[in-house]
């Protein structure tokens, strides 16, 4: 398959749609797929006009299924680093600075549950599953599996999946938090598509700048967390949203946001 074809982009309105298109290899993230997706998140993030992202898989039975496995024969230590670290789709997805929402269609495995992880929302079909299956390889999770999946779930429920390998279903993963929402396949874009459109709806300004208070609340202590979070409140005085908003708000309307 050609470069350009295993990832799909969608424009509908302010939402935007990624959908990794290896149905035949149950959407398993080789090196293109990782670099033409990290390609089309950095064209989003410098169009104004899109104001939140979706990423889903193509076909119905996997959303990212991990790496491509394939890939990983007679590599060198050195060439894995490489890999890893050289435009990491996962520190793209973690770093975008808009709002993005993975619709989880089926398998969630590996490094697809880890790009999942990085997402903001995941909203998962009840025929999902999730897993970090590594372990079964010989291998830990190289993608922030280590990291953020104990953030989101707790210490003793990310370490029996990253000791376990085995997958869950998705009203186990909603059960532990791992998945926000779970609803029944046909009916997961559709809820997706209306709670992107519904934040796509919101102040630009404001969405990112929460992602960032939110971002550095996970990262930072709570004295820190609490400064940023003023200095951000401070800095959204400064928008056109914030005039609008409040415009709005005394003159019983609702309000239209540009994003400046």
């Amino acid at each position: 398959m050609a470069t350009e074809q295993v990832v799909l982009k969608k424009i509908d309105g302010h939402v935007a749609t990624l959908t990794i298109n290896r149905p035949d290899k149950l959407n398993a993230l080789n090196i293109a797929t990782r670099g033409r997706l990290v390609e089309e998140l950095d064209d989003l993030a410098a169009n104004d006009d899109i104001r939140v992202v979706i990423v889903t898989g193509a076909g119905e039975k996997s959303f990212i299924a991990g790496a491509d496995i394939a890939e990983f024969e007679g590599r060198s230590p050195v060439e894995q680093f490489r890999v890893m670290t050289d435009s990491s789709v996962f520190l793209a997805v973690d770093q975008f600075p808009k709002p993005i929402i993975a619709a989880i269609n089926g398998f969630c495995l590996g490094g697809g549950c880890e790009l999942a992880l990085a997402c903001d929302i995941r909203i998962a079909s009840e025929k999902a599953k999730l897993g970090q299956p590594e372990i079964n390889l010989g291998l830990l999770p190289g993608g922030g599996g280590t990291q953020r999946l104990p953030r989101l779930v707790g210490m003793g429920a990310a370490l029996k999946m990253l000791y376990t390998g085995d997958f869950i279903r998705a009203d186990e993963a909603h059960r532990i938090g791992l998945v926000d929402e779970v609803v029944p396949p046909d009916q997961l874009q559709a809820r997706v598509k209306e709670l992107a459109d519904t934040i796509a709806s919101k102040s630009p300004v404001a969405l990112r700048l929460i992602k960032q208070a939110v971002r550095t609340s996970m990262r930072t202590s709570l004295d820190e967390g609490l400064k940023q979070e003023v200095t951000l409140f401070s800095l959204a005085f400064a928008s056109e949203d914030k005039e609008e908003g409040v415009d709005a708000f005394l003159n019983k309307r609702q309000p239209t946001f540009t994003g400046r």
